[in-house]
């Protein structure tokens, strides 16, 4: 692409606020979300039911190769209390049928599982979080590789990143 049609596109993308590449949203507004802006969304879902958006998380290291650091947000419409909980339970054996599966030290919160598991012959850690929005069931799931090259500073970001988004999730 030359310089000539790419400056509108890049005198666009600077006039636009930095809050305006983080923000999203799912289920008409019915879900609305910050994230962090170095995060690309790589896949979308935005209408009918479920919804969602996954973004990829940049590791750095070369352990990235052969891994995928990646946070998603969905979204399902549900008709009552029961029908969260039923999701959640669902989502947790979902969860537990990981090959490898293994709950993460500590007292299990409400609504929250924090796990490792095996993918690809990869060790990952995950961290699920639900809320119940209205209507909505929403899942908040992070996973990062339990050992990237990155370092334990790339991974305090990310789990900051992924806790960054669940706070704003509850707003």
């Amino acid at each position: 692409m030359n310089l000539r049609h790419a400056l509108p596109t890049l005198v666009l993308a600077l006039a636009l606020p930095a809050a305006y590449a983080g923000d999203y949203a799912l289920a008409d507004g019915g879900v609305r979300f910050s994230a962090p802006s170095d995060w690309n969304a790589i896949m979308e879902k935005t209408e009918g039911d479920p919804q969602f958006i996954a973004f990829q998380v940049r590791d750095p290291s070369p352990s990235a190769a052969d891994s995928l650091a990646r946070v998603t947000v969905s979204a399902r419409r549900i008709a009552n209390d029961d029908a969260f909980a039923q999701y959640v339970r669902d989502q947790l054996a979902h969860a537990k049928g990981l090959s490898g599966y293994q709950p993460a030290a500590g007292a299990p919160a409400a609504n929250r599982s924090d796990y490792s598991a095996t993918e690809s012959k990869v060790r990952y850690s995950y961290s699920e979080r639900y809320y119940h929005k209205g209507m909505l069931a929403v899942q908040l799931r992070c996973v990062r590789p339990a050992a990237s090259q990155a370092g334990p500073a790339w991974a305090a970001a990310f789990d900051r990143g992924c806790d960054d988004v669940a706070v704003s999730l509850q707003r």
